[in-house]
C-alpha cells in the first residue's frame, strides 16, 4: 500500500530527477554551443537522484545541440536501458567510462568527457598539462592521467581508470580526450571549462615558440589558491544558463 508520505517522496524525486535533466541538457548544448562536440560521440552523464544507483546519458545519435531533458536516456549500473524518451541506444563505449567513475565514486554526481582537439593535443602530449597560464595552475592539482588502451569497450579498464582518476576532479586519458568529474552538473562543467581552456591557451602557447614557465613558488601559490576551485560554479553556470537561453533555447523540455 503506498503511503502519502511514499506519494511525496516519489514526487520529490521526480522533481529533483527532472532538474539534473535540465542540467545536463544544458550541458550538452554548452559543449555544442563551444565547439567541443564530436558528432554523435563524447558523452556526458549525472547520476540520477534517488537509492536505484541509476544514471543519464545522451541516446547515441543525437547531434549535442538537439539534446533536451527528455531525451535523455537513463541507465542501470550495468547498461540496461531503464527508461527513454525516444531513441533508446547507449554508445558502449560511454557505458564503460562512466559507469566506472559513477560507480567507483560515490561523490562524482556528473561525469563529462570530451574529445576536443586542444583537449585531445594535449593529453598527447609527452609532458601532459604544463603550468603556461594561471588558468592550467588552477587546474594541476586537480589532474591525473589515464594511458590509452584502445576504444573503451572493455569493461575491465573501469576498475584502472577509476584508479587513475583517485580523488581527482579532472583527468587526461592519454591520447584520446579530456574527462571532469564533480558533485554535480554545474561543477563539472565548471572544472570543464577550466581545463579546455588551459588546453587551448597550451596549444596556441606552444605554437608561437618558446614558452615562459612561471618559478616553483608561482605554480604551488596557484595550486593552494586551486582547492575551491568547483565553487566557481555558483557565479559560472547561471550565467552559462543565461547565455544557452539567449543562443540555444529548447533544452529543458
Amino acid at each position: 500500500m503506498t503511503t502519502i508520505d511514499d506519494q511525496s517522496s516519489q514526487r520529490d524525486l521526480r522533481k529533483a530527477e527532472w532538474k539534473v535533466r535540465t542540467e545536463l541538457a544544458a550541458a550538452y548544448r554548452l559543449v555544442a554551443l563551444f565547439g567541443w562536440d564530436d558528432l554523435v560521440f563524447t558523452h556526458l552523464s549525472a547520476r540520477v537522484p534517488g537509492p536505484d544507483h541509476h544514471f543519464l546519458i545522451n541516446p547515441y545519435g543525437l547531434l549535442f545541440h538537439e539534446i533536451t531533458a527528455s531525451s535523455l536516456v537513463k541507465v542501470d549500473k550495468d547498461g540496461q536501458v531503464v527508461e527513454s524518451g525516444g531513441l533508446s541506444r547507449v554508445n558502449p563505449a560511454g557505458f564503460t567510462i562512466h559507469s566506472a567513475v559513477h560507480m567507483g565514486r560515490e561523490d562524482a554526481g556528473a561525469v563529462m568527457h570530451l574529445h576536443a582537439p586542444d583537449g585531445v593535443a594535449v593529453s598527447a602530449h609527452r609532458d601532459g598539462l604544463l603550468p603556461l597560464s594561471q588558468t592550467a595552475m588552477l587546474c594541476l592539482s586537480h589532474l591525473s592521467y589515464h594511458d590509452y588502451e584502445g576504444v573503451a569497450l572493455n569493461l575491465n579498464e573501469r576498475e584502472r581508470l577509476i584508479r587513475d582518476l583517485g580523488d581527482k576532479s579532472m583527468m587526461m586519458l592519454r591520447n584520446h580526450g579530456v574527462l571532469t568529474a564533480g558533485k554535480d552538473v554545474p561543477e563539472t562543467f565548471t572544472y570543464l571549462y577550466f581545463l579546455m581552456k588551459a588546453c587551448e591557451i597550451q596549444v596556441k602557447a606552444q605554437s608561437c615558440g618558446p614558452t615562459c614557465m612561471p618559478s616553483e613558488q608561482a605554480i604551488q601559490t596557484t595550486a593552494d589558491q586551486s582547492q575551491s576551485l568547483g565553487s566557481a560554479a555558483a557565479l559560472t553556470w547561471p550565467a552559462l544558463v543565461r547565455l544557452l537561453d539567449s543562443k540555444s533555447p529548447g533544452y529543458a523540455v
